[in-house]
C-alpha cells in the first residue's frame, strides 16, 4: 500500500455520494472536523459555518464527516444529515459521507489525521465528536483540537495558515 505522505493524497465519498478527491484542495488550508447531529456541540456547525464564510476566499476550506461512533448521536442516512446540516445550521462547506473515524474500519484519512496530529499525552484515537484537525497548505496536519475548543478559538491558527506560503 502506498503510504500517504499529506492530507492531499486521500479521497472521500461526498455526503451526495459522488467521490471528492482532496488533491483538488492542494495549496489550500483544510480543517476537517467528525461531525454529529445530535451531540451537545452540534451547534459548532454554525462556528464552523462562519469560520467557512470568513476565510474561504483567502483559501480555508471546511470538511465535514459525519460519523455516528460516539453515543450513535448521527444515525440518519446521508441524506438526512445533509438537509439537517443545511436547515439547521446553513452549513454551505463540504460535507462528506458518514465514516468511522476509529478502529479498523476508520476511513484511512483519518487514521493518517490521528497518526501525524496525536492527542494529549500521544493518544491516537478520536474521543469524541467535532474533533478537528487543522491541515497547512503543504497538506501537512498542524493541529488536532478537542471537541470542546469552539471553532472561533481557532482563528489565530488558521490566520497564521493561510500567511504561510503556498508549496
Amino acid at each position: 500500500m502506498a503510504r500517504h505522505r499529506t492530507a492531499f493524497d486521500f479521497q472521500a465519498l461526498s455526503i451526495e455520494g459522488k467521490p471528492a478527491d482532496l488533491a483538488t484542495q492542494r495549496g489550500k488550508v483544510l480543517l476537517i472536523v467528525n461531525t454529529a447531529s445530535a451531540c451537545g456541540f452540534t451547534p459548532q456547525f454554525a462556528g464552523l459555518e462562519e469560520l467557512w464564510q470568513r476565510y474561504r476566499d483567502r483559501g480555508l476550506v471546511v470538511i465535514g464527516f459525519p460519523c455516528n461512533q460516539f453515543g450513535a448521536q448521527d444515525p440518519g442516512s446521508d441524506q438526512e444529515i445533509g438537509a439537517f446540516c443545511q436547515r439547521n445550521y446553513g452549513v454551505s462547506f463540504p460535507m462528506m459521507a458518514k465514516v468511522d473515524v476509529n478502529g479498523a474500519g476508520a476511513h484511512p484519512l483519518w487514521q493518517w489525521l490521528a497518526r501525524e496530529a496525536p492527542g494529549i499525552l500521544g493518544s491516537r484515537a478520536i474521543k469524541w465528536n467535532f474533533t478537528k484537525f487543522l491541515v497547512g497548505r503543504d497538506g501537512r496536519a498542524v493541529r488536532r483540537y478537542a471537541p470542546t475548543d469552539a471553532p472561533s478559538a481557532l482563528a489565530a491558527d488558521i490566520e497564521a495558515a493561510l500567511a504561510a506560503p503556498a508549496p
